[in-house]
C-alpha cells in the first residue's frame, strides 16, 4: 500500500477493506508517501462516494472504521449521477497548544505582522492533529512560502500532519485556506483538506465564531474547492461535492 501510494504521488491514496470493528460498514486504509494516516477528511469524503457507486447506490449512510474510530458518512448522488455530496461526521475536537505565532508564521513563509490580531495559532485535531494559522486578511494567503525544514519544525513537535493558513471572516461563516505538508522532495500543497476544515470550525467555535463555516482552498493551485464545515453536538460535520475524475483496473 505504502509503495503504490507512493507511485500515485497524491495527497492520499485510500485503501477499502472489510471492516474488523463491530459497526463499521467498511475499513478506510488512508496512505500518503511517508506511511498511514489515522484518519483524513478528504480521501474519507471520496471513498465513501467510490463505496457507493461500486454497488450501485444512489443515497447511503455508511460507517467508515480508521485507526481515529469510526465515523459516519453519508452519500447522495445527483440525478445524472456524475456528481454526489459527501458528508462525515469527524472526532470530538482536541485542542492543544498555541505554539509561537513568529515561529509558525517564518515556517510558511510570513511576517509576524501578518498573523491575525486576535485569533492565535494553535494545535487543533478531529481525528488528525493540524495546526491552525489565521492570518489578518486575505492577501497574506498569496505571499505564503514555506520551507521544509522549517515546516517541519513547528508541526512535528505536536504531530500535526498540515500547516492550515487560514483568512477567515467568522461572522460571515467564510475562510479561504492553504494547507502545506511534507510531501515527496519537499513541502507540498494540499487543494482541499477536510481533517484541517474540521478542526477549524471547532477552533472557531470555542472563540466565539459561530457554528458553521464554509472553506475555500486550492485557489492558489488552480484547483479550487469548497468545503463546508458545521457543529453537530460536540462533533464537526464536514460536506463537499465529490466528482469521479477517472476509473480503472490496476495491475501489479
Amino acid at each position: 500500500m505504502l509503495a503504490f501510494a507512493r507511485e500515485t504521488g497524491l495527497s492520499e491514496t485510500t485503501f477499502v477493506q472489510s471492516p474488523t470493528e463491530a459497526g463499521a460498514t467498511y475499513r478506510n486504509r488512508i496512505w500518503w508517501s511517508h506511511g498511514e494516516m489515522p484518519f483524513a477528511g478528504h480521501p474519507s469524503l471520496g471513498t465513501a462516494v467510490a463505496v457507493a457507486r461500486r454497488r450501485g447506490e444512489r443515497e447511503a449512510r455508511y460507517v467508515q472504521q480508521t485507526p481515529a474510530g469510526l465515523q459516519p458518512v453519508e452519500v447522495q448522488f445527483s440525478a445524472d449521477g456524475e456528481r454526489a455530496q459527501a458528508s462525515m461526521l469527524q472526532e470530538p475536537a482536541v485542542f492543544g497548544p498555541e505554539p509561537d505565532a513568529a515561529q509558525v508564521l517564518a515556517a510558511v513563509g510570513l511576517d509576524p505582522q501578518d498573523g491575525h490580531p486576535e485569533l492565535p495559532p494553535q494545535v487543533v485535531g478531529t481525528g488528525l492533529t493540524q495546526l491552525i494559522i489565521p492570518v489578518r486578511d486575505p492577501h497574506v494567503l498569496h505571499r505564503c512560502a514555506p520551507r521544509l525544514d522549517a515546516l517541519l519544525a513547528v508541526l512535528s513537535p505536536h504531530g500535526a500532519a498540515c500547516a492550515y493558513v487560514v483568512a477567515a471572516e467568522p461572522d460571515l461563516g467564510m475562510a479561504q485556506a492553504r494547507s502545506f505538508f511534507e510531501g515527496q522532495g519537499g513541502a507540498s500543497e494540499d487543494a482541499a483538506t477536510g481533517s484541517a476544515a474540521g478542526p477549524l470550525c471547532a477552533y472557531l467555535h470555542q472563540r466565539g465564531g459561530g457554528d458553521r463555516v464554509m472553506v475555500d482552498q486550492g485557489v492558489a493551485m488552480g484547483r479550487p474547492s469548497r468545503l463546508v464545515a458545521q457543529m453537530d453536538g460536540d462533533r464537526v460535520r464536514v460536506s463537499g461535492d465529490v466528482v469521479i475524475v477517472a476509473t480503472g483496473d490496476v495491475r501489479l
